[in-house]
């Protein structure tokens, strides 16, 4: 029957999607702003390692004596010094670490800005393909009713039924126009949404598949993967590696610094007398040691690091709830859009069945007419709830997608 064959034109799939939406992800990924921030993020983080894993500059020094300094072998004129200062041992390798770390954390804030970008892009994908399935069987109804208004008119010319039944189904059929009409206009708005999520102009026409399909999915599909595949987790993880380095960090940096550097004083001769090593310049070879007898600093470091090192860890505690919680959700929706489907599937056959016989029916008595636009009426829903309900589980798929970073 034309019911149940429409039925399965919806819920059947050509297997187009995942192709099609993979495009989509691909176009939001290269153009969406807000990806590229992030990524620009990652990047401007990884230039701090060069920086941090660098000395000090050296530092070089002149004074000129305005009153020479009178020495056996000359008066000494001028002074050049030059320093160079050292960290403990170890401190721009921990340093180091910690840049590339907190550059990691990064890279995965990224990843899930990304996926985040790919669930909200099916988000609305689905409910544009909802929209068009919806104006197709409005298409239909209105066909339908219009058949029906036909013959009901020609009943009443026979004599074989009352002006009601054409009067009823003309109100039902003014009522469908209208919510096509109001199903047309609502296109452009979910295609703006949908189009600006992938950073493209508003008007640009989306393609859509023929048709979706509920899949079976394995048992607590992906379950496994929630807690170890999301980015956001490894983010943390690797913040605490990095306030961890940052403690060694800080340990270090309260250690001494050493430093070398050399002397060279300007000697002129001596015009008096001719001493051995008249006017001969200096060279001092030096060595200095920076001492941190300032502790306070170094101990509020130290404790700074520990404090974040616990901050992050209760934050991946509170994460791994809040992720299993919404897995739980978007589980239970699956089952409950899966059932709703093969219920909505089961109504729409019995509900074709019964209407065939009323139309069969009427067609000989012109009776029970009344009862045929409910069951059509009742059809009508059923098949607008299967569209809904199957993008309700894609939706939901998506979901679980995300947070298990199944992108």
């Amino acid at each position: 029957m034309k019911y149940l064959i429409y039925t399965v034109l919806i819920i059947l799939s050509l297997g187009t999607n995942a192709q099609t939406l993979d495009d989509y992800f691909k176009i939001a990924a290269e153009k969406n702003p807000g990806i590229q921030a992030r990524y620009k993020e990652f990047e401007a983080a990884m230039q701090r390692i060069p920086q941090v894993n660098s000395l000090p500059d050296p530092s070089i020094s002149f004074g000129y004596f305005l009153s020479p300094v009178e020495t056996r072998v000359g008066p000494q004129r001028a002074r050049f010094s030059l320093s160079q200062m050292f960290p403990w041992f170890g401190t721009l390798k921990a340093q180091a670490d910690a840049a590339a770390l907190q550059a990691e954390a990064k890279y995965f804030n990224f990843l899930d800005a990304r996926n985040q970008l790919y669930y909200r892009v099916a988000a609305t994908y689905y409910p544009l393909y909802e929209l068009r399935e919806w104006q197709r069987i409005e298409q239909e109804n209105v066909r339908i009713l219009e058949s029906y208004k036909d013959l009901a008119t020609v009943k009443f010319q026979n004599g074989q039924a009352p002006l009601v039944d054409a009067l009823r189904v003309d109100l039902m059929l003014k009522e469908a126009q209208t919510e096509l009409e109001i199903l047309q206009k609502k296109e452009a708005s979910l295609r703006t949404a949908f189009n600006k999520t992938l950073s493209r102009d508003e008007s640009e026409a989306v393609q859509l598949p023929d048709s979706l399909t509920a899949e079976l999915l394995a048992p607590r599909y992906r379950r496994d993967s929630l807690l170890i595949d999301n980015p956001l987790l490894t983010e943390l993880d690797r913040r605490i590696e990095a306030a961890r380095a940052a403690e060694t960090v800080a340990e270090k940096q309260a250690m001494p610094k050493l430093g070398a550097g050399l002397d060279y004083v300007v000697v002129d001769k001596r015009i008096d007398m001719n001493p051995a090593g008249n006017g001969r310049d200096v060279l001092m070879p030096m060595v200095t040691v920076g001492l941190p007898i300032y502790r306070k600093k170094y101990a509020a470091a130290i404790k700074e690091a520990q404090l974040m090192q616990d901050s992050y860890n209760l934050q991946k505690e509170e994460l791994s709830n809040t992720l299993t919680a919404s897995y739980e959700m978007a589980w239970f929706e699956i089952g409950q859009q899966q059932e709703l489907l093969a219920l909505y599937r089961q109504q729409i056959q019995e509900s074709g069945q019964i209407l065939d016989l009323l139309i069969t029916a009427y067609s000989n008595s012109g009776a029970n007419f009344e009862e045929v636009l409910r069951v059509q009426e009742r059809l009508l829903k059923y098949q607008k709830m299967s569209v809904t309900a199957l993008k309700n589980y894609r939706t939901a798929l998506a979901r679980i997608d995300y947070l298990t970073a199944g992108y």
